[in-house]
This record gives C-alpha cells, structure tokens and sequence, in this order.
C-alpha cells in the first residue's frame, strides 16, 4: 500500500517541482485560502501557541501573526518540493550565506575544526542545508527521524542529498560521528523538537516552560566540537539569508548553559520573525513533572 501510494503521488509532486516560481506562488495563495479557511489545519494550536508566546499581544495582532504564518506554511511546503529539481545557481540565489556566516565558517574550516550546527524549524531549514553544503568546505550532517513509508523516506533523502548533504539517523548520532572523526564535518541539529519531559532540561522559552534536548551539548563536550547557531532569516518572498554565530562553549562549563544558549538564539529569531516558525508543531505538550 505504501508503494502504492508513492508511485501515484510522485508524478504530480515532480511537476509541483517543475514549476515556476510565480506560478508555484500562485498556487500557494490558493492553497492557503483552503488550509486557513476551509480546513482550518492545526489553527486552534496555532492560536493557543502564538497567543501563551506573546500574552502581550492583542487578539488582532495574534490573527494577523496567524494568517502570516499560514500563508509561509504553505509557501515552505512547496519550496520543499521545488528542491527536486532546482539548480545550483537557483539556489544558490534563493538562499544566500552571508559574507560574516562564509568568513565564520572558513576559519573553522581552516582550522580543521569539525563543528555541531544548532538551528529551529524557523525560515526555510531545508535550503539552508543545501546551500551550507554548495557553499563550504565542511561535510554536512543532518540529523533526522526516518520516515516510516521506506519509498517516501527515499525521496526525502534524494531531496536532501541532491547537493552534498548526507543524514543520520537520530538513533544512530554518536556512533556515526563518532565515525566520520577523520573528515572536516559540520552535524546539524533541530533544537525545538520536543523531547521526553523525563530526559529533558527545562527552560522558559517564549514564556513558557519548555522541554528540550540536552543531547547536543553532551555531545558537542564529549567530542569538543565548537557549536555554531544559523539563524535563517526571510528577506522577502522565497529568498533567504543564513546567518552565523559560534555560541561560547567549553568542556567543563555548567550543564544546560549551551543549550540555554542557542534556545535564547532561536527565540530571538522567532520574536524577530514570528510567521516563519513551525506553530502547528506541539511544542508544549508535555509538562513538567515535579516531586514533592
């Protein structure tokens, strides 16, 4: 059945690829006037999240962050699948990295540093890592969850691997960094999925009490791999601008002080650019759980 349905599927996400932007954008107007007002996707999460993130704001302000970030939804959503078939120089247009991100990471490079990548489901992450990857000297490593349909996982890691990227499993991180100590690589890492509440450090972000991973700071100690925040910023519809900055880290610093760091980072950009983040993900569902 999974099969099945890829192979019915794929003609038609090839030819989403194939368009032009105008006309891919086009489409992506009207399929924000389905998603928004006839299905309504998510949109009570998307409230609620937006609104328990800036109780200062009014419910005007709140509807107008929310139709904003629809309409990038859907825009994200069909970029995605343009990077099936755009070129090199078409990306590479679309998505720059700043001459401050390109002199950060050639010293590194020059250095012979391998280094962690920390960036959020903000902006476009997917052409972010095509262009890191047409762009510098470092083998780059995104961590990822597998699908579970094996023929859309496929294309996914077709998609992604188009210009150089590879993945890891997230299973599967330490030990295959592990591995690849003898290459120059740069490992990115999403910091705002949500982790078990159990396993997690607890940080207000966005004024809330927030789960998240500690593992991107054990690991970045134990292999003593500087970390570098990328921050994706939109600059108008469909282009994109990466920009750089190594978090101050050391081997012996104080647990949960470099995932402190790049949280504060990701919130920043997410005041900065509020309809660019992923607020249909449930990033609250958990709670902390407290003893008495």
């Amino acid at each position: 059945m999974q099969g099945v349905l890829y192979y019915i599927s794929i003609p038609f996400i090839y030819l989403l690829s194939l368009l032009p932007f105008s006309v891919l954008y086009l489409l992506s107007d009207g399929v924000y006037l389905i998603l928004y007002y006839a299905v309504g996707y998510r949109k009570k999460v998307v409230v609620q999240n937006l609104k328990n993130s800036f109780p200062e704001k009014s419910d005007q302000e709140i509807l107008i962050i929310t139709k904003a970030f629809y309409r990038y939804f859907c825009d994200l959503f069909l970029e995605t699948f343009k990077t099936l078939t755009i070129s090199r120089a078409t990306m590479l247009k679309r998505c720059t990295l700043d001459p401050s991100a390109k002199a950060c990471f050639n010293e590194l490079a020059q250095n012979q540093q391998s280094i962690i990548i920390v960036m959020g489901h903000n902006g476009n992450w997917e052409w972010a890592g095509n262009t890191f990857s047409l762009c510098c000297t470092h083998q780059l490593y995104v961590i990822y969850h597998p699908l579970e349909n094996k023929y859309f996982d496929g294309l996914i890691r077709g998609m992604r691997e188009r210009f150089g990227t590879r993945l890891i499993a997230m299973k599967n991180t330490m030990r295959d960094m592990i591995s690849h100590r003898s290459e120059l690589t740069a490992t990115a890492f999403i910091a705002d999925q949500s982790p078990s509440p159990d396993k997690a450090f607890w940080v207000s972000f966005l004024n809330q009490d927030t789960p998240v991973f500690m593992g991107t700071e054990k690991i970045a100690k134990k292999l003593q791999f500087p970390i570098v925040y990328v921050s994706v910023k939109k600059v108008k519809r469909g282009y994109y601008n990466l920009l750089a900055r190594i978090l101050p880290a050391s081997a012996d610093s104080v647990d949960g002080t470099i995932t402190t760091a790049h949280t504060r980072q990701l919130e920043s950009d997410i005041i900065n650019q509020p309809e660019t983040w992923l607020w249909s993900h449930r990033r609250w569902k958990h709670k902390r759980v407290t003893t008495q």
